[in-house]
């Protein structure tokens, strides 16, 4: 029986400099235009060391997601633990690059099993933090909840950032300055003006 292939190391520069190249690909021309040629060509490198880090394009992908969602997740925390996590989530959800990241990820999701599996269990991850900050920012607050659940604002908060800018990316606008300040008039009722620590407390 063959013994497997050798992997490279998962903590090496070069595994490192492909994710990278590999992101940004998809950042600035759609997964579609990640492959194992031209995140070489990106990351400059020879293209077979794609295949010495990473077995195969999905096992690429996987990675390239997870690192992403893993910061992610350290961002959503400095977030909510932030003088103001309301506006730090919205601040956080609205990034464009962000969004931009995860439509992609999403429609690549279609199309393969085993990422569709890991969208979904971050995504549920990140929502229930969501749920959580908002039920104890609504309590702090004094604020009842039974008409509309804290879990119905975190995916109306997230859809409609992640809405308006994949409508931005096409050139769309109507609409967005009266949304915008809709959602942002709500959160100063809330919390007050956004200070510094809270408006960047994501980045």
């Amino acid at each position: 029986m063959a013994s497997e292939r050798r992997i490279g190391a998962p903590d090496a520069k070069n595994r490192t400099v492909l994710l990278d190249a590999a992101e940004r690909l998809m950042l600035e021309e759609g997964y579609a235009a990640v492959t194992s040629r031209r995140v070489a060509e990106k990351a400059g490198l020879k293209p077979q060391l794609v295949h010495y880090y990473f077995r195969t394009m999905g096992d690429l992908y996987l990675a390239v997601f997870r690192r992403r969602a893993e910061q992610g997740l350290e961002a959503q925390a400095r977030a909510l633990k932030s003088p103001q996590p309301l506006w730090a989530l919205w601040r956080y959800s609205s990034d464009p690059r962000i969004t931009a990241f995860t439509v992609e990820f999403m429609a690549l999701a279609s199309h393969r099993e085993e990422l569709r599996a890991e969208f979904a269990r971050y995504g549920e991850i990140f929502r229930e933090r969501e749920r959580q900050a908002l039920t104890e920012a609504l309590q702090r607050l004094g604020i009842d909840s039974s008409q509309v659940p804290p879990v119905v604002w975190a995916v109306f908060a997230t859809s409609l950032s992640r809405v308006l800018v994949m409508e931005t990316a096409l050139g769309m606008s109507t609409g967005h300055a009266e949304t915008l300040e809709f959602v942002e008039s709500w959160l100063r009722q809330l919390e007050g003006e956004p200070v510094d620590s809270a408006a960047t407390a994501a980045t």
